[in-house]
């Protein structure tokens, strides 16, 4: 027996409340396609985060600005949200929380960082590449496209040193390639 902790875990996405409008399904396509999201309960679970830390601003915003709670939890939640650079540097207030849109906070994914800092061609190549393992943050490989990437740690996205991107030994295609006598100059077609 393995210890009796429960692990029940509470649910990271929340389900539409109306199925099929068509409104919704347009504009979900469009996220989907835009930042490469494998399925649409990636954008539910964005959008499940984004709920509670607008539910957290508004009950914030109900009570007096001196409120010693509300500018305790008002700088926490603040902080916290520019630290994963999802609101502006000069935006300090909780009005401004209230304004965040789905899209700030997928920008701020590993997959759309990857694309932008340009080491992958598209969208799709970045999360291939990021499951691949061929991506590190820092010192550590991160494999999980949908990794929310602080401010700090930006400028810490490059290829894993074990990868072949990254100055690591020949994928194994290259290597049956060069195996076989021909040189092996095309893309790693690991999997």
């Amino acid at each position: 027996d393995m210890g009796s902790a429960p692990n029940n875990c509470s649910k990271t996405y929340r389900t539409p409340r109306r199925p099929f409008e068509r409104d919704r399904l347009t504009a979900e396509l469009k996220l989907a396609g835009q930042y490469g999201l494998r399925n649409k309960r990636e954008i539910w679970r964005v959008g499940y985060t984004l709920s509670r830390i607008r539910r957290a601003a508004r009950q914030l915003l109900t009570l007096e600005e001196k409120d010693p709670r509300r500018l305790f939890q008002g700088n926490a939640l603040i902080r916290r949200l520019k630290r994963v650079g999802v609101l502006e540097q000069d935006k300090g207030k909780l009005d401004y929380v209230l304004g965040l849109k789905m899209e700030n906070f997928l920008e701020r994914r590993l997959q759309s960082l990857v694309m932008k800092h340009g080491l992958a061609k598209s969208i799709h190549h970045a999360r291939v590449l990021i499951r691949q393992r061929h991506i590190r943050v820092g010192k550590r490989i991160v494999n999980v496209p949908s990794f929310m990437v602080r401010l700090d740690s930006e400028k810490h996205i490059d290829f894993a040193l074990t990868s072949p991107y990254g100055g690591g030994k020949p994928g194994r295609v290259k290597r049956k390639r060069i195996a076989a006598g021909g040189g092996g100059d095309d893309d790693d077609g690991d999997e």
